[in-house]
């Protein structure tokens, strides 16, 4: 073979010996990219021969290309740990929660053993399996016979976790555990009008804090606390993460500013903003020792619990479909109350988003929740028609 081969056919010399040239198999040997020897028999005589030289050919290519397919045999299990000491170790505490949460779907009903065994249609098989699943059961939701009836998957459940799986297995293929790419089919998403707080339902909120029994052993009443928390998130559009993790040390209630890092935002990156007067007057009903403004020592589930207490004491009523408010809502009403008050630059920058087109999205969301109807031509039905 010529000089860049890497690959080589031979017969053991010990065969040769013992069973003659004719009967001797043929070998195609190389070694793979970590150095190790590899050979694979071919058989006897002219065929074996010319089996072994086509073997040869094909992955002396592979390795010149590099393509070359050395970790077939990588297991599924092993693939993983890898990803995960290598991949999920640095990531943020929520991305890392729904990275693990997708792969053990994945797992779950797919089964995988070989990484290299995992195609489309792989993908395609976990999909039909998902959403056969029953979801989330909605509190007090009842099937007809007064039984409590639990919806499938959604299929904006489903294609947050392909959105994961997309990425871990995009990282397999960079890494050479995949013979190649492995495509995705999104579900299509039914298009729902977004929902957000307004004004009026925020101040009943606001108010009706003083329902709450959480967080506890605070130096200050925990009705502070969620009003705080409230403020903050209507007044800035953080989201509830951003919130829960503002350092003392990072705000400046003489400058009115605050730091928020790159492990706590969605955008990655260091930012100062300037706070609005009347959250800093909020936050200043909030001292303690904590390294946080808004510490919350139990479940998260229970932070939503507790939200939703509040709401029902305030007696707001959510859109139809929903049974509260979420606090995303209070990050859509800063877009929708600010949308045309603020430059898109402006908005993308308080919003924290890494993506222009992010920013853009909730702008056009603003113009479908809060439309300039006030505007539009009105007819003056009031005047009689003369008919002649």
């Amino acid at each position: 073979m010529s000089s860049l081969a890497r690959a080589w056919v031979f017969q053991d010399d010990k065969q040769v010996k013992k069973h003659g040239a004719k009967k001797a198999s043929w070998y195609a040997g190389w070694r793979d990219p970590e150095g190790r020897r590899c050979c694979k028999s071919c058989g006897p005589g002219a065929t074996g021969k010319k089996a072994a030289d086509r073997v040869a050919r094909t992955v002396n290519a592979q390795l010149i290309t590099g393509t070359y397919g050395s970790h077939e045999k990588k297991l599924w299990a092993d693939f993983r740990r890898e990803y995960e000491a290598k991949v999920i170790d640095g990531m943020g505490v929520r991305n890392r929660q729904e990275t693990l949460h997708a792969l053990d779907q994945f797992e779950r009903l797919v089964k995988p053993r070989k990484i290299a065994a995992v195609t489309t249609r792989t993908i395609a098989d976990f999909v039909a399996l998902r959403r056969q699943e029953p979801g989330q059961k909605r509190r007090g939701q009842k099937g007809a016979k007064g039984k409590d009836s639990r919806p499938t998957v959604s299929p904006a459940t489903i294609n947050k976790e392909l959105r994961h799986l997309r990425a871990v297995l995009k990282k397999a293929r960079k890494w050479g555990y995949l013979p190649r790419d492995v495509e995705f089919d999104f579900l299509k998403e039914p298009g729902k009008l977004p929902t957000y707080i307004p004004p009026d339902d925020f101040a009943a909120i606001y108010h009706a804090c003083d329902v709450a029994k959480l967080p506890k052993e605070l130096p200050y009443p925990a009705a502070d606390w969620w009003r705080g928390l409230l403020m903050v998130g209507y007044m800035t559009g953080w989201r509830i993460g951003a919130m829960l993790s503002l350092r003392r040390e990072d705000v400046d209630l003489e400058k009115g500013s605050a730091l928020t890092r790159a492990e706590d935002n969605k955008g990655k990156r260091d930012q100062i903003v300037h706070l609005h007067p009347i959250v800093l007057e909020h936050l200043k009903k909030l001292p303690g020792f904590s390294p946080v403004f808004f510490p919350w020592n139990f479940r998260r589930a229970s932070l939503f619990t507790e939200f939703g207490k509040i709401q029902k004491a305030a007696g707001v009523k959510a859109p139809a479909g929903r049974e509260h408010y979420g606090f995303h809502d209070l990050r859509r009403a800063f877009a929708t109350m600010n949308a045309d008050k603020l430059t898109p630059d402006a908005l993308q920058l308080l919003m924290q988003h890494k993506d222009y087109q992010t920013t853009q999205r909730y702008i056009n969301m603003a113009r479908q929740l809060n439309p300039a109807v006030q505007n539009l031509f009105v007819p003056d039905v009031t005047a009689k028609v003369g008919r002649g």
